[in-house]
């Protein structure tokens, strides 16, 4: 399959809140297929549709083009060295939290392992990412970034890196405001035995294919 972009991603691992995650969002990012979504009281087709391609996942560093004159493999191979120079390490529990109009999973507490992870993806693989173009940069800036935003993202491509870093796997699209109250409780209750602390062993390396939708290329093992 040949991809148009990678990133890096936290997914949870095969098992009970992988599948919830992806029978939710009606993708599995593990294997690449679309998922039934369960019964719900709302409509989790449109709900869900905007984060729906990139299945459940956080990201640790953001969607980029490959930079000319590199390849997946060569990408492949960096960022499974990056990875086993990190420790692996305890995301605290999570939280059902409002960001701004969607809903998504948060760590109930900060984590400087989870930070240093983070940061050091998105130095190590930089050389491997192409740079935005004109419009990318624009579509960024049109959001009000602060300051040091913009410079992240003059620097790093993305304005969410390093000390503006804030871990979440989204869980909807953009929500009306009587959608938020109902749709937080019901996932309080459904994500209740899937909310950890988790460790942290490994991060993904996925791929975007030609119709927008993410895939697992490989799990890369932390090392360190």
């Amino acid at each position: 399959m040949t991809f148009h972009r990678y990133a890096l991603y936290w997914t949870p691992p095969p098992g009970p809140f992988a599948a919830f995650g992806s029978a939710w969002l009606g993708w599995n990012i593990l294997t690449g297929e679309a998922m039934a979504h369960p019964p719900a009281p709302f409509s989790l087709v449109e709900i869900t549709k905007r984060p729906r391609k990139y299945g459940l996942h956080a990201t640790l560093k953001a969607p980029f083009r490959l930079a000319e004159g590199h390849s997946e493999a060569a990408l492949f191979e960096a960022a499974k060295a990056a990875a086993a120079h990190l420790a692996p390490f305890d995301l605290p529990r999570l939280q059902v939290r409002r960001i701004g109009r969607f809903l998504a999973l948060t760590p109930t507490a900060p984590s400087p392992s989870l930070m240093r992870t983070a940061a050091h993806l998105v130095e190590a693989l930089d050389p491997f990412r192409a740079p935005p173009t004109e419009a990318e940069l624009a579509k960024r800036r049109a959001k009000r970034l602060s300051p040091a935003q913009d410079a992240l993202l003059a620097r790093w491509g993305y304005p969410y890196v390093m000390e503006e870093f804030r871990f979440h796997l989204t869980l909807t699209g953009p929500l009306a405001s009587e959608e938020v109250a109902p749709v937080a409780d019901y996932l309080d209750t459904a994500l209740a035995p899937h909310l950890g602390p988790h460790r942290v062993s490994d991060v993904t390396l996925c791929g975007e294919d030609g119709e927008g939708r993410f895939h697992e290329i490989s799990r890369l093992p932390l090392r360190g």
